[in-house]
């Protein structure tokens, strides 16, 4: 694993990837910095994350959009099945790697709250926490990108793919208010994540059998659920739209709470994505 995070590292900063990726967010952060701590002379150094969270829409596709796509457009992910490592370890030192080309900018970043301290009070433990959460919530939309990268072999459409997912969870909670929030309408859109959800795994394992199965029962289910009680379906939909949304729970540490459920929420997205992309991986292995 170790050998495949140098070697990942190595090729970022050999790229211009790192270089933009990192440019980007300290010119973000820059600009918020600008806006609110100076201009506005305000202390809260939470609100210029919040101001550049949009930024992950654009920088975490293009950051991880290379990293198993390339590999499978020049056939080199053949040589990774050859390695005497896991898939578990070769997914674990990409994401690693990805890590630790986000980690560097916002290294510089963690600064910024003790230089404004030198001039006006700053609340340091809102500013930390905030800073954590930023990070965690970067990691959770890295994992992601690194799954969306898994199923393609195309840069482009990675990256394409990549800032449609983070556009929409950005704004899940505004796109919530116009949501459907009928009975109705909610079991029709559980229904279609159901197919949804067979579609991913038809993709993951190419067994179709297993995927239709799954799919059917899912549908049969709320289809069950709604014709025995209609009305727990009842804004059904904008409440997960809501609860999906991983910027909205970001927004929490920037109104000073420390929110653990939000952190066991990005732990498990990552987790879960990463197992994803093991997945995905494992399929291309044994075809």
């Amino acid at each position: 694993m170790t050998a495949v995070w140098k070697h990942e590292l190595k090729n970022y900063f050999h790229s211009l990837t790192a270089y933009v990726f990192g440019a980007f967010l300290l010119a973000f952060t820059g600009i918020g910095a600008m806006l609110y701590n100076i201009q506005a002379a305000v202390s809260n150094f939470e609100y210029v994350l919040s101001f550049c969270s949009l930024v992950f829409v654009v920088i975490v596709p293009v950051l991880t959009m290379r990293a198993i796509a390339e590999e499978r457009r020049q056939k080199t992910d053949q040589l990774l099945y050859s390695l005497p490592i896991t898939t578990l370890q070769v997914i674990l030192g990409k994401y690693l790697a990805l890590l630790a080309v986000y980690l560097i900018p916002l290294c510089v970043i963690s600064l910024y709250p003790l230089v404004f301290a030198q001039y006006g009070e700053v609340c340091l433990r809102t500013a930390y926490g905030s800073i954590l959460a930023f990070f965690i919530l970067g990691a959770a939309l890295i994992a992601v990108g690194v799954f969306i990268s898994s199923l393609t072999d195309n840069q482009g459409m990675a990256a394409g793919i990549g800032v449609a997912v983070i556009l929409l969870n950005y704004y899940s909670v505004s796109l919530s208010e116009y949501a459907s929030a009928t009975a109705a309408g909610s079991a029709v859109a559980l229904a279609v994540l159901a197919l949804l959800l067979g579609l991913v795994i038809r993709c993951l394992t190419r067994n179709g059998n297993v995927a239709y199965w799954v799919s059917f029962l899912l549908i049969l289910a709320i289809t069950a659920l709604y014709v025995v009680d209609s009305s727990a379906f009842e804004g059904l939909l904008p409440d997960i739209m809501a609860k999906l949304s991983l910027f909205e729970r970001f927004n929490t540490f920037v109104n000073g709470v420390f929110d653990m459920t939000a952190i066991v929420f990005y732990l498990t997205v990552i987790v879960f994505f990463l197992f994803l992309s093991v997945q995905s991986l494992e399929k291309r292995r044994y075809n």
